[in-house]
């Protein structure tokens, strides 16, 4: 089964971020990625750059509208997805619970529904 592991924590600025903790930050990603490649999960995996660059684009009665910013509003904001193939949605949560982010954010694990191959949509 498919899973998708949303990454929710505040995006700070750089002048916020602790230099030593944002090395050990990305280390223990660069583990945790590693580990997951290892076990034959990773399908994908994205960080994302924080909230700020976001364009959100909506479609309402004929006119298109471009918003600067996420869709929602929050403290949080979805900050990366890994995308996991694993056997059953407990070993996406186990994986979840692995995650650095659930240390200072949370991580949302949502099964996908369909995904397209070769153009096809499909039930995974």
């Amino acid at each position: 089964m498919r899973c998708t592991l949303f990454l929710h924590y505040p995006d700070l600025a750089e002048s916020e971020i602790d230099p030593d903790e944002f090395a050990l930050a990305q280390e223990a990603f660069g583990d945790y990625a590693g580990a997951l490649h290892e076990a034959g999960v990773l399908v994908s995996s994205d960080i994302l750059f924080p909230a700020a660059q976001t364009t959100t684009v909506t479609v309402r009665d004929g006119g298109l509208n471009y918003y600067d910013g996420p869709y929602s509003s929050g403290k949080e904001s979805i900050s990366g997805v890994f995308v996991l193939e694993v056997d059953s949605l407990n070993d996406a949560l186990v994986w979840a619970e692995k995650c650095p982010a659930a240390r200072w954010g949370a991580i949302e694990v949502r099964p996908t529904a369909m995904t397209v191959s070769n153009g096809i949509w499909i039930t995974p």
